[in-house]
């Protein structure tokens, strides 16, 4: 993929479509590096490490009204996504979460991330087999003051049931 910043710039907003989103683009010029400040520890909170508070982590990433979208009309606001991302690492003791690629345009932030881990108990329908999985994930986060305020997302779970079911 070219390195050019105009390309990275045409990407972020041919992928996050400039105008669909709510908020302005132009609010807050990030670097890369703001940007990679403020979405760290949020995937900090989704690693699974042993004894690790993942709310606390996700409370320092996100301001109190953020919300985390999975479609255009669902979003879930924090106090409801935290102990849910918590609790991905009860499931899956093993998760990594790691930013691959990070494309800043203004305020926004797409993360394409990669997630693997294997679950000890039954999955999204699938029962434990000791089996791993390895997903690609795709987020645009919207940052104000160094904090997320609205993340859509989108993850390969089927893939995941699929890799875990694989014979």
């Amino acid at each position: 993929m070219p390195k050019h910043p105009r390309f990275h710039t045409l990407l972020a907003l041919t992928v996050m479509g400039a105008s669909a989103l709510p908020y302005s683009v132009h609010a807050q010029s990030l670097t890369v590096e703001q940007a990679r400040i403020a979405v760290t520890p949020f995937y900090d909170a989704l690693n699974a490490v042993p004894g690790k508070d993942a709310s606390a982590l996700v409370m320092q990433a996100t301001t109190p009204d953020w919300v985390s979208c999975s479609g255009q009309h669902d979003c879930k606001p924090r106090d409801k996504v935290a102990p849910s991302i918590a609790g991905f690492g009860k499931v899956i003791p093993d998760l990594k979460w790691e930013i691959k690629e990070l494309l800043v345009n203004g305020n926004r932030v797409v993360v394409r991330g990669e997630a693997s881990g294997t679950p000890v108990s039954t999955f999204m329908g699938v029962p434990n087999t000791g089996k791993s999985f390895r997903i690609m994930s795709i987020d645009i986060h919207t940052v104000e003051n160094g904090k997320l305020i609205r993340s859509y997302h989108v993850e390969d779970w089927m893939s995941a049931v699929r890799q875990l079911s694989s014979k």
